[in-house]
């Protein structure tokens, strides 16, 4: 069948894709922006890329209108514009008003269980989408779900922090908050075992594991699985404000992140109970073992996804990467420094390690100075990482700077950075002719732009100075 998958480069969509491909589907990616896009899609005769911006009608007209099945992935958990609930709404009726045009039979939507009488507005909004996704000419299947288990995914790697960074919490009480949480795996199988099953259509299904535990459970269990012992006590007398401060003082989420989540953890998460697992022969991971599973991708370094590569992570970019990939020169500042390289080889290996727990190979501690800095001041700081170990792609996040674009063939790397600035900066590793180029570049944002790059230039050249030395010398 031919089935297009809508938030192709998020962390559902990224890991259902090659799903389906094995299970000899050919597969449409809708992306924003195809740079995004995973480099080998292009060398896949069952993937096709195409470029389709929701909340622009005019772009829709480059899905091919012979799908079979559509996968509406497109969420959002931002609370970064004011107005995202009729952006979502917007999103959904584009979405179907296309797909009414195509030969589709089956849209599938996973949304977020809605049972609690009271409800946060992102799950409000995703209860409305499924309201609005609903069609005459086609069928829909929606599967909710709670908390999703998984490497690299927000849930996990917010928990994960937490346990490994503190002995002894005082935490909110919403940490006694009810929920069922499903492994990204149970995810996956409900969502491509239900592409053509007729007995699904026009049907909706909360999905979940096997048991109810609140966050406090979920901590404890996961600290068990991690051989810690933690130690938690629940206040009545943290606000909202101050428990989105918690999260992201102490975890790698952003504030605006972490306000959202705090926003939704408050309720109730669980299921109505259906037979929908003994249809599609799911039997649901427990919690424990969704955690050890986790680990066992991390420590095999194949985590296909992850949320902090999402846009949300941060924020910042909300525009197609074309816009930054050309690195402005009219009213900018730029370090240049160029170094002939020994081995070709294992420099394009260093830079493409670079960043993360690997370091910035000279004056790490400057580096990880400038991301406490940045904390300090509501940026998102060192604490993402990167998803790979030496792997990089556009769109993922390293540290606090942005994959703009990473070709190893081209021996080009583009970072772009996010850390709180009075301008923007660039930076850029590129060689040619056996010569390393690394240049950064700043463009600055009025009179503190100029003061902010005159300030740290003593700092930058010695890190750059040392860093492109570090890089070469192999």
């Amino acid at each position: 069948m031919n089935i297009l998958v809508t938030g192709a480069t998020g962390y559902i969509g990224k890991r259902l894709i090659p799903i389906l491909i094995n299970e000899g589907h050919h597969v449409v990616c809708a992306v924003r922006d195809t740079l995004r896009a995973d480099k080998n899609y292009s060398e896949e005769d069952t993937i096709d890329v195409v470029e389709a911006d929701f909340l622009k009608p005019e772009t829709l007209g480059n899905i091919p209108k012979d799908i079979d099945i559509a996968y509406y992935l497109i969420h959002s958990m931002s609370n970064s514009v004011n107005n995202f609930q009729i952006l979502e709404e917007q999103c959904a009726i584009n979405f179907k008003n296309y797909i009414e045009s195509t030969k589709a039979k089956q849209v599938i939507y996973l949304s977020g269980i809605t049972n609690d009488k009271k409800l946060s507005k992102h799950l409000l909004s995703r209860k409305n989408i499924e309201t609005i996704l609903r069609s005459k000419i086609y069928a829909t299947t929606t599967f909710k779900a709670g908390i999703i288990v998984g490497s690299g995914s927000s849930s996990f790697e917010i928990i994960r922090d937490l346990v490994e960074k503190l002995p002894f919490m005082i935490t909110p009480k919403w940490l006694n908050t009810k929920t069922q949480p499903l492994a990204v795996r149970d995810v996956l199988s409900f969502l491509y075992k239900a592409a053509g099953n007729k007995a699904l259509f026009n049907k909706s299904f909360d999905v979940f594991g096997p048991e109810i535990l609140t966050y406090k459970d979920m901590l404890l269990q996961f600290a068990e699985v991690r051989n810690l012992k933690r130690y938690i006590l629940t206040v009545p007398v943290m606000t909202p404000k101050l428990s989105s401060y918690w999260l992201y003082f102490v975890t790698s989420t952003s504030y605006k992140l972490a306000a959202s989540l705090v926003d939704s953890m408050g309720i109730q998460i669980v299921g109505k109970p259906s037979d929908i697992n003994k249809q599609l022969g799911v039997n649901p991971l427990t919690y424990k073992q969704a955690v050890k599973l986790a680990f066992e991708k991390i420590e095999q370094n194949s985590i296909i996804s992850s949320w902090k590569d999402s846009m949300v992570s941060s924020g910042m970019l909300h525009n197609s990467f074309y816009k930054y990939i050309n690195v402005p020169t009219f009213g900018c500042y730029t370090d240049y420094k160029a170094r002939k390289v020994k081995n070709l080889d294992k420099t394009i290996d260093k830079i493409w390690k670079i960043g993360g727990t690997t370091g910035w190979y000279y004056g790490t501690y400057l580096w990880k100075l400038r991301g406490s800095i940045d904390k300090l001041f509501g940026g998102i700081g060192l604490r993402r990482g990167r998803t790979h170990l030496y792997e990089l792609n556009t769109g993922d996040a390293l540290d606090f700077w942005r994959v703009i674009f990473a070709d190893k063939p081209q021996k080009k790397l583009l970072l772009y950075a996010e850390m709180k600035l009075p301008g923007e900066a660039w930076l850029e590793f590129k060689i040619e002719d056996n010569v390393l180029k690394q240049t950064a570049t700043f463009r600055p944002r009025g009179i503190w732009g100029r003061l902010y790059w005159y300030s740290v230039l003593p700092f930058h050249g010695l890190i750059f100075r040392g860093m492109i030395n570090k890089l070469v010398d192999v």
